[in-house]
């Protein structure tokens, strides 16, 4: 009898298992169902999101790179750890850098700073609360659109509704651009706001970066201010010139961002274990020549090769077909953060053709901005200002396609930011303004030196 019980109880802990084993089974099916209607390819499926990256006791610290052994020794830790991400790479001398540290990692690069006598600052001391305050800043995917505003942040889904309601509301003024999908098969959308077919163009793409939400915040903002402005020389701005704004070339990285890491960067295109391309380094100008990867695990992966992403591809034959026919002479980006308005180029200190028109336009947009809210920013050609570069966007259409006034801004906060790419929802009005104040600086200035004849 005792050996009867013990087989019965045998194959019932057997059944048992292997029901478990088919319904975990078709859990993950399910997923992978749910996944593969935004993929186009097999190797490209959205993820089914689960959990939230965590960033729990992660500190922020700002080193200063005091002699050539300090430059040397941050170049070999930014290549061999996987637990610091620095903000731009150790170059030279008299160099600051904001490097994340994971919380494990901070005991050993306390001691190291200690060791090589590295000058430094703690600028926060848990990042996690940061982004928790963040994402509670965010209003759920459906909300209402009177209440889309510039006090919160807003998932992809609700600012592509809202495009749709500007062209509804203002069908004579305002088409929505669906310009194709992304990797995971998400559409890229942007508005034209047109009085008048035969008025020079102006592009501005945000979103590049997927964790710099203010890029897409600050896109909306201006599109708003050109269609419901009161102010006679803001009604010029529609007036006389066509605009063209994408708030998110970059879809599947800014959701990724609301759905799992919110420190997300690159694209989630797949390459084995690794996902991702840093789509502003991309482009097919000096492609992977400075201040990019080779490598798929690295946050400025170039690509494996010049134009090789689709949401590069759609930006590269949007311009393709319209910089004449529109007669595109304006190419802005929005970024963030470090309060810089750059210019060409990122791969090379050699200078521009109207280097000398680029950087007083800048000069009177850092200007402006500082007369608005009397933060200080500073402008200059990429390789000035920031650090070197290769493969971007604006480098790209300037050179290629000869689009002579053509800006990166990077957006609040400071280079030394408490928030790096987290910036708090209530800077996004005063952001955002400040974005608009420098863009109509920028324009109305070179529309005075000819420009946009």
């Amino acid at each position: 009898m005792r050996g009867d019980n013990e087989k019965q109880w045998n194959i019932f802990r057997l059944l048992t298992r292997t029901i478990f084993i088919l319904l975990l089974a078709m859990s993950e099916l399910k997923s992978s169902a749910e996944g593969a209607a935004y993929c186009t390819k097999d190797d490209r499926c959205v993820e089914p999101f689960k959990n939230l990256a965590r960033y729990d006791h992660y500190r922020i610290y700002n080193v200063e790179l005091a002699t050539e052994e300090h430059v040397e020794l941050f170049k070999k830790l930014e290549e061999q750890s996987d637990s610091l991400t620095f903000i731009g790479h150790a170059r030279e001398v008299g160099q600051k850098l904001s490097i994340l540290v994971a919380a494990h990692k901070v005991a050993d690069l306390a001691d190291l700073l200690e060791h090589y006598q590295v000058k430094h600052r703690i600028l926060t001391y848990n990042f996690q609360e940061k982004i928790d305050k963040n994402y509670a800043a965010v209003l759920p995917a459906g909300t209402d659109l009177s209440k889309f505003d510039w006090y919160h942040y807003f998932h992809l889904e609700t600012i592509y509704e809202w495009l749709e309601s500007l062209a509804k509301k203002y069908p004579n003024l305002v088409t929505v651009l669906d310009i194709g999908s992304s990797t995971q098969g998400v559409s890229i959308k942007g508005v034209k706001i047109s009085h008048n077919p035969a008025n020079k163009g102006i592009f501005i793409e945000s979103g590049i970066h997927a964790r710099e939400w203010i890029a897409p915040a600050a896109a909306t903002y201006l599109i708003n201010q050109l269609l419901t402005s009161n102010e006679d020389s803001i009604k010029n701005l529609v007036k006389n010139y066509n605009w063209f704004i994408f708030p998110s070339i970059n879809p599947d990285g800014y959701k990724y961002t609301f759905e799992h890491d919110r420190m997300w960067r690159k694209n989630r295109q797949l390459f084995g274990t690794a996902r991702g391309v840093d789509l502003n380094r991309n482009y097919p100008d000096h492609w992977n020549s400075t201040g990019s990867s080779s490598d798929p695990t690295r946050y400025d992966f170039a690509g494996p090769s010049a134009g090789s992403e689709i949401e590069t591809q759609r930006i590269i034959k949007f311009i393709e077909d319209n910089v004449q026919k529109e007669q595109i002479k304006a190419y802005l980006a929005l970024h963030s953060y470090s309060q810089m308005i750059m210019f060409p180029y990122g791969y090379t200190k050699d200078r521009v053709e109207n280097y000398d028109d680029l950087k007083e336009l800048g000069q009177q947009a850092t200007d402006a901005i500082k007369s608005l809210t009397g933060r200080d920013y500073v402008s200059g050609s990429i390789i000035e200002t920031i650090y070197p570069s290769s493969g971007g966007s604006m480098d790209w259409a300037y050179a290629e396609h000869k689009i002579p006034i053509a800006y990166t801004f990077e957006l609040r906060g400071p280079p030394d930011s408490q928030d790096m790419f987290i910036l708090p929802a209530e800077e996004i009005l005063p952001t955002s303004q400040e974005a608009f104040a420098a863009i109509k600086t920028i324009i109305e200035g070179a529309t005075a030196k000819g420009y946009f004849k």
